[in-house]
């Protein structure tokens, strides 16, 4: 297994570079974003590992850089900092898990073998998916409304696949925290309530017929009927 670190304390990233190795990773070190930006080469790794706070461009637009032309390896984000906007920056620009320093290197390694063991299940894919007039294609990672191309960010994505398959029923917001996240992470109750106010700013606010529905108690559903 290979893995791309982008950490800029030389101390820290000699570190995970050694745990990794004692894992039988090979893990390859970068200190600047440009950089690594530079030479990344699409799906030549496992997995990639980045720090928001580095030299050069940060961690978060790195992600997005990559997101542009490697859509399936793992991203996992380090920072100091536990900001939600700073969680929903780096999930909106597509990457797929968040620890905040300091962290224990074995968690690191466990939320890693999860991301890669995902990677590993085979996927079943539906050709399209239709709702009234919503298309989502799932492979090419793209909705349509009325015939109309959506641009979703990657999470917003998820939510509305997580809504797809579920053909109506109703999903709590508990459900969804933890389709959409592999992992708990801390944040206040809004997230949720956040990313369904994008989706259907974006999905219903321009067509009288609305798809992503509430049920008052219970959480949310997509359909075209109440």
């Amino acid at each position: 297994m290979k893995i791309v670190l982008l950490e800029d304390d030389f101390t820290l990233s000699k570190e995970i570079a050694a745990f990794f190795t004692s894992k039988c990773f090979e893990c390859i070190p970068y200190y600047d974003g440009s950089l690594l930006l530079k030479k990344y080469v699409p799906e030549e790794y496992d997995l990639i590992i980045l720090d928001i706070n580095v030299p050069g461009t940060n961690g978060i637009d790195v992600c997005k850089g990559i997101r542009a032309i490697d859509k399936k390896t793992p991203i996992i984000m380090l920072t100091a900092f536990s900001e939600i906007e700073d969680k929903l920056a780096s999930f909106d620009n597509g990457a797929d898990d968040y620890l905040v320093k300091p962290f224990h290197f074995e968690e690191l390694f466990a939320r890693i073998s999860s991301l890669l063991r995902r990677k590993e299940i085979p996927q079943k894919i539906e050709e399209k998916i239709i709702i009234e007039d919503l298309e989502i294609f799932e492979e090419e990672m793209k909705v349509f409304r009325a015939g109309e191309e959506i641009k979703l960010t990657p999470k917003e994505f998820k939510l509305i696949m997580i809504l797809a398959h579920a053909k109506g029923k109703v999903l709590s917001k508990q459900f969804i925290a933890e389709k959409l996240w592999d992992y708990h992470i801390e944040t206040n109750q809004n997230t949720i309530e956040v990313y369904i106010n994008f989706l259907r700013k974006k999905i219903d606010k321009e067509h009288e017929t609305k798809l992503i529905r509430t049920k008052v108690g219970y959480g949310y559903y997509l359909s075209n009927q109440e």
